[in-house]
This record gives structure tokens, sequence and C-alpha cells, in this order.
């Protein structure tokens, strides 16, 4: 009988077969550890409130973004915030009915668990992997005891990025552009998504797709647009915006006056696009020769893929995630509820580097603790930049295309694509 459960165990923990008996068990133990939070610890009010009054200001006809505002600020979101919580706002009675509004939220955590468990699926994670995704207090937090419109935001990527590790990039691409409309962060995951398109469908495919991306954001915001275009895209979507010191969780070990000085931010974006084009240029065309060699395709027929290999799922899943793990390390200021743009992929991301199983376990151990110290200290924040600069080296020197395409070389890379277009 012991060998008989050990058996099981074993299977439940590494045979792909048993994934989605795994995956119901995590999803089903968080949705109960999901209810018992919420019956046990207390919701704490921050932006709720606020969120509620821009929707009370909304239903009274006001368009202008700028006499759009609450307790603790104006509107800073894209429309697509609006028309979520003017839903919310209908169902919770105006706000009110906080117990409704965290149930509610409580099933959208659900949903993002799934949704997780789904591209852990498509990229061949090992079952064991899913038993790390309910660990997390601070994304509790987030999601059931704080009620942020970034929840929204992350189930529309999850969604958008199961599309695309499903070839539905037509799918993906609205779904992406749903994220976008509820939260700027979205825009980390867009260079690595071109990366994606372009090397998938070719040049052409990739600027129809922006075409959709920059339509759907015009439809969700017309109203506001026609309203006042200058003042929406000032507040919805300022690159520009300075986050209050005191709230930051990363780089306080940085002098306020530095922290709020331009070159400071300046220097981040720099250090930022850099980072971004190393990654395009040198670990995500590997696969298929180079970017040069990509770029050279792209040019000569742009209305074919641009890419030598497929596109595999292992491949979408580790360039988004890392893609935003890059805006992540060099976003100016992170609040505590940014940890939700990845805190689900750490354990995706640690797995594409080189490191031991200890070493994977620490990072993700050290990160949860900087994301959980409230305030955040000197040390809190430079133990999260590093583990998240350690993460990303690892990634750099680990499998940067996904494990699945490190299998396979280059040469035989070119024989089975070069075999498929002549076939076409």
């Amino acid at each position: 009988m012991r060998n008989s459960l050990f058996n099981y165990v074993r299977l439940f923990l590494f045979d792909q077969q048993y994934f989605w008996i795994t995956a119901s068990l995590v999803v089903l133990g968080d949705a109960i550890l999901t209810q018992l939070i919420m019956r046990f610890v207390p919701y704490t009010e921050i932006d709720w409130e606020t969120y509620m009054v821009h929707i009370d200001l909304y239903l009274k006809g006001e368009r202008n973004y700028v006499n759009i505002t609450g307790p603790t600020g104006p509107l800073v979101y894209p429309a697509g915030h609006v028309h979520i919580h003017r839903l919310l706002h209908l169902i919770t009675d105006a706000g009110r009915n906080i117990a409704r509004a965290q149930q509610i939220y409580s099933g959208l955590y659900v949903i993002s668990i799934a949704l997780v468990c789904a591209i852990y699926k498509k990229a061949k994670v090992p079952n064991w992997t899913l038993l790390l995704l309910p660990l997390s207090k601070r994304l509790h937090s987030i999601f059931v005891l704080r009620l942020f419109n970034d929840c929204w935001s992350l189930v529309f990527v999850q969604a958008a990025i199961l599309a695309f590790q499903s070839a539905w990039d037509d799918v993906g691409i609205l779904l992406f552009s749903l994220a976008l409309s509820v939260k700027m962060s979205a825009l980390l995951y867009l260079p690595g998504l071109l990366v994606i398109l372009f090397k998938r469908r070719g040049l052409f495919a990739t600027i129809r797709h922006m075409l959709v991306l920059a339509c759907t954001q015009t439809l969700l915001a017309r109203s506001f647009l026609i309203s006042n275009a200058k003042s929406y895209m000032r507040n919805a979507f300022d690159l520009s915006r300075i986050f209050l010191y005191r709230w930051t969780v990363n780089w306080r070990f940085v002098d306020e006056r530095t922290f709020l000085s331009p070159a400071w931010a300046k220097g981040l974006l720099l250090g930022h696009v850099t980072v971004l084009i190393a990654f395009g240029l040198f670990r995500w065309c590997g696969g298929d020769g180079g970017v040069t060699r990509v770029l050279q395709r792209a040019l000569r027929r742009p209305g074919l893929p641009a890419g030598l290999v497929p596109v595999d799922p292992d491949y979408v899943a580790t360039v988004l995630m890392t893609s935003n793990l890059i805006g992540v390390i060099f976003a100016r200021s992170l609040h505590y509820q940014f940890y939700s743009w990845y805190s689900q992929q750490l354990p995706f991301l640690t797995q594409r580097t080189r490191f031991p199983f200890i070493m994977q376990m620490a990072l993700i151990g050290i990160i949860e603790y900087a994301w959980n110290v409230y305030p955040s200290t000197p040390l809190s924040s430079g133990l999260l930049l590093a583990a998240n600069l350690v993460t990303l080296l690892g990634i750099w020197f680990g499998y940067p295309e996904g494990k699945m395409l490190s299998t396979i070389s280059n040469d035989d890379q070119d024989q089975v694509s070069q075999k498929k277009l002549s076939q076409k």
C-alpha cells in the first residue's frame, strides 16, 4: 500500500499525463484557501472607493479625464478599466457591497490560477511546479483583500499568452488589447510580442496586428476621445508619471532626490531599452540563425514568416515573460499591487535558468519575502533587485528561447523549415 501511494504521488508530480489532475487539485485547494483568507483576514480599503467615485462621475456624464478624480487621485487608467468597473459598480451596489466584490475577485483569482496551469501545460512544465502557485501571501492580498484593477489586466494577459501559445494570434491580440485597456503595464509584453508575431507571421501580418491593437483601444475609448482626446491620452497613458517615493518597493536604497530626478528616469529607460535590444539581437532569434537573417527574410518576403523554426508554446511563454521581467526590473517605481504582474511567472522563469533546484527556490523565496516587507527597506529593495537580476541573467545563460527549442540543432531547424517553405 505504501508503494502504491508513493507511485501515485510520483505520477501526480512528474507524469504529464496526470498534469490536469494535479492542476485540478491545486486550483480547488487554492479556491478553498482564498475563501478562508477572506473569512479570517480583514479587507483593507486602498483604491476601491476611488474606483467607484470615478464611476459615479462617469455615470453622471463626465467624459473629460481631467475632471474625473477621487479620494486617492484622478483617473489614470485606460477606458477598459472604466467599462469593467462600471459593471462592478452595478453589481456591488455602487461599491458598497464589499463582500460581493471580494467574491467576484476570488472567482477572478481562481480563473487566473487555472490560466497559469494551462500556460504551464502548453510549455510542458513539470507537474510539481503547480504546487508553488498558491504560496504567495501578497498575491492573495492583491486580489481579495485589496481589489486592485491589476488583477483584471493580469487575467487578460494570461488569456492572451495562452492564445498566442495556441497560435490563435487574432484572438491573442484582442485579449492583449483588453489587458492594455485596463492598465498600460501590459506594454511591458509588447517587445516580446512583436518578436513572436514577426517570426511567426511576418512583417505585413505584424503591422496588421498592431493596427488591430490601436483600433481596439480607440473603440473602447471612443467617448473619452471625442470629449477630450488630449486629456485622455495624457492621463491614461502617461509614461512620465512620478510615483511617491514612500510607496515604492524597488530602489529604496536610492535617496529620494535621485529617485525623483529626471536623470534617474532616463537612465532606467535607457537600461530597459538596452537590455531588450540585447535579448532581441543575441537571444530571442538564435534558433533562426540570428536577428540579421530574420530581418533579411522579413524584407525579402514580408508576407511570410520571418522565422525558420516553429514558434512553439514554450518559446512564446519564455519570451513574453522575459520581456515582462525586464520591464519590472527597470520600472521607476513598483507598488505592492504590481507584484501581480509577474508573481505567477516566477516558477516558470526560474526553470528557464540552469540554476540548481535549491537556487531556483531561493530566488522565488527572496522575491516573495521582499514583496511582503512593509514598508520596504533598503535591504528588502536590494534583495528584490538582486534576485530579479540573477533570474534574468540565469535566463540569458540558460534557455532564453525555452527548453523545447534548445534540443534542436540549428542545422536541423534550417532543413525542416526550408522543407516546409518549399512545400508551400
